[in-house]
């Protein structure tokens, strides 16, 4: 994400982060309202109301006209639609963690459950089994198939309990399986993590 895009982000949440605006939005998004009604509606003081309403101008939520000596106030729909066009994709929040270490949970979960290339117990969380199972499909080359009897030496040169483990793999589809004969899927390639020794 752009630095720019960031920090809107950033401005965005932290004026957002009050329940006065929030509530102020959701009036604003039927009707116009002066600062009188929705001091009123709020019971809040309406220097209070002004100050929020300034707070949500500044993201350029809400916008302003006159009419006579009355300045009344509405959600300005479009800039909001724009915002999530421009800032809110999945692309963008994806992006917020660029600079955060994002393979470092695995790897800490790779360091307590391995010593070496030796499993020392299948994880009962289905989240680190399925970081251990990842690890053990990347033991299986691309492209080669394997007998059932080779599958279970492979896995028995990490853990004892092949079957379980030969199940796991083919239940996450990290391995496939017909007529006897297993192959790695694909899916396996994308993890990069090896034994905690080469960290």
């Amino acid at each position: 994400m752009e630095q720019k895009d960031f920090y809107t982000l950033l401005r965005f949440f932290k004026v957002m982060g009050h329940k006065s605006r929030l509530k102020i939005v959701g009036i604003l998004a039927s009707r116009e309202c002066s600062v009188e009604e929705l001091a009123t509606l709020l019971e809040l003081r309406e220097p209070t109301v002004s100050h929020h309403l300034a707070k949500l101008k500044e993201i350029g939520l809400v916008t302003m006209r006159a009419e006579g000596n009355t300045h009344l106030y509405h959600l300005d729909s479009e800039a909001l639609q724009a915002m999530n066009k421009e800032v809110f994709t999945p692309e963008k929040m994806a992006s917020l963690t660029n600079g955060v270490e994002t393979e470092a949970w695995k790897r800490k979960v790779l360091t307590s459950f391995l010593d070496g290339e030796r499993l020392k117990e299948i994880p009962a969380s289905r989240k680190k089994r399925l970081v251990i199972l990842e690890w053990l499909a990347n033991r299986f080359e691309m492209g080669m198939s394997y007998p059932e009897s080779a599958v279970n030496e492979i896995i028995k040169s990490h853990h004892p309990d092949s079957a379980t483990l030969r199940r796991e793999l083919i239940g996450h589809k990290l391995l496939q399986r017909e007529n006897g004969i297993y192959w790695r899927l694909p899916e396996a390639s994308g993890v990069s993590l090896d034994s905690p020794q080469h960290f």
